[in-house]
């Protein structure tokens, strides 16, 4: 099968949407699929750096190119992955041609939008926002969910096609070998780790005015980071660290800390666990999802108050076996499953077999 990718968030990023696709590739290909990505051209003259957000490329006036590929590549299957202009072109180009395509839902926008602006302003910003989302995944014949909380939350705000798309992790890379140690030197502990984008929609501040004894590392970068790391100088914000340096990072630390409010699934949660951690959080869409069961309570507490959170979490038992465990059962290959799944209902209708009119025919 002929899988054609399209998103406007690729490398050199290093988000939760780049780390999936990333992931999807490397499974579907290993099943045999081909699969074609387009991205962003960092080279093009209608491709501009988002301000504030210097790693992020964005391409316009794109649909010379996108055309091209389309022809050249000829797609079963087309999977719109961000709503941004290389999104929005390529479903122009698919409206217009009449291409079945499924699209999926990474980032909470609305809530992203809402969080920048005066508190009595949000409603109104957020609702445009969803509007405008509605607007783009109408036509989708698979509109991809990560978690029920974020399924229930678009049903709510009127989307329709609907499917389920989990996501996974490299247990091979993120190990729960106590090899990072070493890499927080002699820093006091506890180690209090947290992962991600530096920037208000992460909530960050309610990790960073936690009082505990030992010490809080953020790993990430963002508009934010100068500033917070001037605010709170008995913090250690390390930046964006590279694969096997955040592999130390989790392995070195002793508890997991994730105050973001907004995340549509939150992989850092599963890379922890892969590491051993425990886990603090807030009882919302993401953690409440991803770390449920009575498996995930041995080492995870959720509550609205995070320093209780955290509090008790530093009380659970150390043994970085449970939460090991838990992660080893969401690998990447089962999400792939789930995304090629999902891109059947996408795929152009066959032609109806001699008395099965109006019956889709899969083969």
């Amino acid at each position: 099968m002929k899988i054609l990718i399209v998103t406007d968030a690729w490398l050199p990023q290093t988000n939760g949407v780049v780390r999936t696709l990333q992931a999807m590739v490397r499974e579907l290909e290993k099943a045999g699929h081909e699969v074609q990505l387009i991205g962003p051209d960092p080279k093009s003259w209608s491709s501009f750096l988002l301000p504030t957000y210097s790693e992020v490329t964005l391409e316009f006036f794109s649909r010379s190119r996108l055309r091209q590929l389309l022809d050249a590549f000829a797609p079963d299957a087309i999977h719109l992955a961000t709503e941004g202009p290389l999104g929005w072109t390529m479903r122009q180009l698919c409206l217009k041609r009449g291409l079945r395509f499924s699209t999926a839902y990474h980032t909470r926008f609305p809530e992203y939008f809402g969080a920048r602006v005066p508190f009595f302003l949000r409603p109104i910003v957020e609702g445009i926002a969803y509007s405008v989302l509605r607007h783009f995944h109408a036509p989708s014949m698979a509109v991809m969910a990560p978690t029920k909380s974020m399924h229930d939350t678009l049903v709510a705000h009127g989307f329709a096609h609907l499917a389920h798309w989990s996501r996974g992790v490299d247990t091979n890379l993120f190990t729960s070998e106590r090899n990072g140690n070493a890499f927080f030197h002699d820093w006091p502990r506890p180690i209090l780790l947290s992962v991600g984008r530096v920037s208000i929609e992460k909530n960050l501040r309610a990790f960073l005015d936690l009082k505990t004894e030992g010490t809080k590392v953020v790993v990430g970068s963002g508009p934010d980071q100068k500033k917070l790391a001037a605010h709170y100088p008995d913090v250690r914000f390390m930046g964006r660290l590279e694969k096997e340096k955040l592999v130390q990072a989790y392995a070195g630390a002793d508890l997991f800390v994730f105050s973001s409010k907004t995340d549509t699934f939150g992989l850092v949660l599963l890379e922890a666990c892969a590491a051993g951690l425990r886990v603090a959080a807030y009882p919302v869409a993401g953690p409440k999802d991803v770390l449920r069961g009575a498996e995930a309570q041995a080492f995870t507490v959720l509550d609205e108050d995070l320093q209780k959170a955290v509090d008790t979490a530093l009380t659970l038992p150390d043994t970085r076996i449970l939460p090991r465990a838990f992660a080893e059962k969401h690998s990447w290959a089962v999400s792939a499953a789930q995304f090629y799944h999902n891109l059947w209902g996408a795929r152009p209708k066959p032609k109806a077999k001699e008395g099965t009119e109006g019956v889709d025919v899969l083969p």
